[in-house]
């Protein structure tokens, strides 16, 4: 029996990559004198690697010809990068300029009045989180997730699993009564090591990616008014939205399998 959905944030909740989190990135470097800037195309390409720390270091290493700073201090160098961008990223977020994706509000509201256990396991920062979740889901949306996993409460990020099994034990609950939902390689990489079956929804910086082995994967979750398109090989049945009800009919026939 399905007794818990866990989500990840950024481009699962909501579109935040392209226009909150590069943005703040590239503000974050004018602010501290930078001449660099992510354009879209380049940030696409940094997705691949997860967290924001983690990700300044991949650009730095992969792109400069020398480090802005002494090896020494780069770790504190990020450091502080990372937190004037979380600054930018919080303020834009609460300018309420990032919605919700698709059916993601509707299905949360579905599972709390079914019952289900509500959790998030995401790479970004609890701050990030956090206002993210009251500026684009309402005051009282934080307290809607049992658990939050977030930023560097694990040692590994996606596509580790260390953050969904950090959610599982705080759930006290096994991977088998889990969905998870995704919306990159990495996270379906990293809930599928941990053991949960996953959902994945795409977005334009994902959307050729190999998600071999979800349980579905759709557009979006879909609303009334705007069907979900399926993706994926395994059979969408008679299915017009992610619902609680084709949650429980697709867990029920992985289950089984």
């Amino acid at each position: 029996m399905l007794e818990a959905l866990i989500f990840d944030v950024d481009g699962t909740l909501a579109d935040t990559e392209r226009q909150g989190h590069r943005v703040a990135f590239n503000l974050a470097f004018a602010e501290a004198g930078l001449d660099w800037v992510w354009d879209e195309g380049l940030y696409g390409e940094l997705l691949a690697v997860t967290g924001g720390k983690e990700r300044m270091r991949y650009f730095i290493e992969r792109f400069l010809p020398e480090p802005p700073i002494g090896t020494d201090d780069l770790g504190n160098f990020i450091d502080e990068m990372q937190a004037r961008k979380t600054r930018h990223y919080t303020a834009l977020v609460a300018s309420g300029g990032i919605p919700a994706r698709p059916g993601v509000i509707r299905l949360l509201k579905e599972a709390r009045a079914a019952g289900l256990r509500l959790a998030i396991a995401t790479t970004t920062t609890p701050e990030n989180v956090d206002a993210l979740l009251a500026a684009s889901f309402g005051a009282d949306a934080p307290g809607w997730f049992e658990v939050i996993g977030a930023g560097d409460i694990v040692p590994k990020k996606k596509p580790a699993p260390d953050i969904y099994r950090y959610v599982l034990a705080a759930l006290n609950l096994p991977a088998e009564v889990c969905l998870a939902f995704e919306d990159s390689e990495n996270g379906l990489r990293s809930s599928h090591q941990a053991g949960i079956d996953t959902v994945v929804s795409v977005n334009d910086y994902t959307a050729g990616q190999d998600f071999g082995g979800a349980l579905l994967v759709v557009d979006h979750l879909g609303e009334p008014h705007q069907p979900p398109t399926c993706l994926t090989a395994r059979p969408w049945e008679d299915f017009n939205l992610v619902d609680i009800d084709a949650l429980n009919r697709l867990h029920a026939l992985a289950k089984a399998h």
